[in-house]
């Protein structure tokens, strides 16, 4: 039952018809920093350290993702990720059931095999998204990761990171305001504007200026 009225839920939030109960009120600052804190399910590209903190929230079906994955990430890792000013965490927020099975896989692997494999994922965006069987190409791309296919349909069976990635996408989206992905917080602060090269390097020399 527990797992219906998930899943439920889930679809109910991705249609934006979420019940008005299951709408909490806006937090305040320190609900918000509380729920962007890095937490143990959390994946962090970059040193732990690192003074400035990149939360991303995506949906590996999402070609504006993979725009900023292919365009803007490789400069950021090179003069910001690498040089340990910034971290990034990639956070799920599933735009549909193809996304969720995707992000359920990368959650499946090793922690260290996290981004490999999401990059994989977003660079062939167009190889399993659009295939007339999608399953099948997501699962293609899998066994290309080193994915077989008994532990994939183990994690696609596995109700706990179903849950996990569902509740990602609904905590963003009812209690951060997500509503689009990407959706970047930095230090905490919602990014508005293009996310373009540019756009990051202004913001973060300001606050690489202030730390």
């Amino acid at each position: 039952m527990r797992e219906i009225w998930f899943a439920t839920l889930f679809m109910l939030a991705v249609s934006g018809t979420v019940p008005a109960y299951a709408q909490p009120a806006k937090p305040d600052a320190e609900t918000t920093k509380s729920l962007l804190a890095i937490n143990d399910q959390d994946r962090v590209l970059g040193k732990s350290d690192a003074p400035i903190t990149i939360v991303e929230y995506a949906s590996l079906t999402c070609p504006h993702c993979a725009h900023f994955e292919a365009t803007v990430l490789p400069d950021l890792k090179k003069n910001w990720i690498d040089t340990g000013k910034v971290k990034l965490v990639m956070r799920d927020f599933p735009l549909d059931q193809l996304a969720m099975k995707a992000e359920m896989l990368a959650r499946c692997v090793p922690a260290d095999r996290f981004y490999p494999l999401t990059e994989s994922l977003f660079a062939t965006q167009q190889n399993w998204v659009v295939a007339n069987n999608p399953d099948g190409a997501l699962q293609k791309q899998a066994l290309f990761a080193g994915v077989g296919k008994k532990e994939f349909d183990a994690c696609m069976a596995n109700k706990g990171v179903e849950d996990q990635v569902a509740q990602s996408r609904l905590t963003a989206s009812k209690q951060l305001g997500v509503d689009s992905t990407p959706t970047f917080f930095i230090n905490g602060q919602k990014f508005t504007g293009e996310p373009t090269i540019e756009a990051f390097t202004q913001l973060l020399n300001g606050l690489a200026a202030k730390s």
